[in-house]
């Protein structure tokens, strides 16, 4: 196999005990561990023993989540891995871009360029905890996502990569005119800067987006380096794949510079029949009550009279174009009724997998037939792992699904560069600021 064949790129996207909702109820899980530093370190360690790109943490504002803040992680296991690249959500609508700018900076450096920004705009309204009325609307939060990420990476640049030399000999240790203000006056936002602290490692991190809507397919085509997006079946997901990939060229970018990846949240065991119990164990511990209720208050219709056993219905249901909040997210739910004439009991056990991304329950060896399948025709350049129970989901991929897929030729056997770019074979950014200038006299 050439060694510039493509390969697969993994991330695997950090969540408690597991994506499936009910698994802090199994005996084996700790719960209480969500909390402990040395659990997630574990987890981590075993990631990158897989050889894996990249771990992923998800933030939010809202809700009862009971997690450590994903930056105060990230640094924290920075000091602690090598290899691994490591990606933060962090939302633009209750934010400033100097912060973001100067944190993501910070989280580079102390990792040595593994650091990822996964941008989101905040599907769930945060507006009564930073002193505001509501939740700006959909297309407005993308509108000003566009222009806090050209705040921030202008932030970065506004530093030349020499502009430290610490000369003893003539007592300089920053050359003054390698360190410019950006000036920055746009609809949204006034920055003046320059950040106070130098270029990132990578120049800028790895820039990384979640959302699937027409506004959020766009926005990932001008300014995305990886999409973690989520899809039921391979025709979805080619038909994505195809779509975000020919926008690129209008933003002068090639389909290598962009990174797609489905997650895929699997159940693994060694025969089928183990993995089928374990799937029936955990629907088995869903709080089905919980699971209706947030269902009727995502669609806009009360499925609490509803049967489970019989084909769901959707009439007075809410439309996709109506949502504020993950329109494509909410459309994914209506097509999988829809497209497969689903019962209730039956998509209430699809999201209790991993809230809409593609769940699968087998062995490895059948896991790795359908990552090769996606990968080879057309519909992913990798995925986003989500094991539906944590730790023991994570061992199994990476102990007996990562060498299937070396043995294929399909995943790397050693860490190609130090960078989390360089692994996903991306180009390290030019300073646009400096050479903007440099083009100005």
């Amino acid at each position: 196999m050439s060694s510039k064949q493509r390969r697969l790129h993994l991330n695997a996207f950090l969540f408690g005990t597991g994506h499936h909702e009910a698994s802090w109820r199994l005996p084996e899980a700790a719960p209480e561990r969500n909390l402990d530093f040395n659990h997630l370190l574990q987890i981590v360690q075993t990631a990158e023993r897989g050889l894996l790109d990249s771990v992923f943490l998800a933030d939010g504002y809202v809700g009862r989540s009971n997690k450590l803040e994903p930056f105060t992680e990230l640094s924290a296991l920075a000091s602690l891995t090598k290899h691994i690249g490591l990606i933060a959500t962090v939302g633009t609508t209750y934010n400033e871009p100097f912060h973001v700018a100067r944190k993501f900076a910070s989280l580079d450096h102390i990792s040595k360029g593994r650091a990822g920004w996964n941008i989101v705009t905040g599907a769930g309204s945060a507006a009564h905890n930073f002193g505001r009325e509501e939740h700006p609307e959909h297309s407005l939060r993308y509108e000003e996502a566009e222009e806090f990420v050209d705040v921030v990476k202008q932030l970065w640049d506004s530093w030349e990569d020499d502009a430290v030399i610490n000369d003893k000999a003539s007592g300089t240790r920053i050359i003054k005119n390698k360190v410019r203000p950006i000036d920055y006056k746009g609809k949204y936002y006034s920055v003046k800067g320059p950040l106070n602290i130098a270029r990132p490692p990578q120049g800028y991190p790895v820039l990384v987006q979640a959302g699937s809507s027409e506004s959020g397919k766009e926005f990932a085509a001008k300014t995305a380096e990886v999409i973690f997006t989520a899809h039921q079946s391979i025709g979805s997901a080619q038909a994505f794949y195809t779509d975000v990939k020919s926008r690129l060229p209008k933003y002068g970018r090639t389909a290598d510079q962009l990174k797609i990846l489905p997650g895929i949240s699997p159940i693994l065991a060694d025969t089928l029949k183990e993995a089928g119990e374990l799937e029936e164990q955990l629907f088995e511990l869903v709080d089905k009550d919980g699971a209706v209720r947030r269902l009727s208050e995502r669609l806009g219709i009360d499925l609490s009279e509803q049967p489970l056993d019989k084909p769901l219905s959707l009439a007075g249901v809410r439309e996709t174009e109506e949502v504020n909040g993950n329109k494509s997210r909410h459309q994914l739910i209506l097509d999988l009724v829809r497209d497969e004439n689903l019962t209730l009991k039956q998509l209430i056990n699809r999201l209790a997998g991993a809230r809409g991304h593609f769940t699968f329950t087998g062995t490895p060896l059948q896991l790795a037939d359908a990552i090769e399948l996606w990968f080879l025709n057309g519909a992913a350049d990798g995925f986003n792992v989500m094991p539906q129970i944590y730790p023991g989901g994570l061992d199994i991929f990476v102990d007996k699904v990562i060498p299937e897929l070396q043995n294929r030729g399909l995943f790397r056997t050693e860490y190609e560069g130090a960078t989390l770019r360089e692994n996903l074979g991306l180009a390290r950014p030019a300073n646009a600021v400096f050479v903007a200038a440099d083009q100005l006299g």
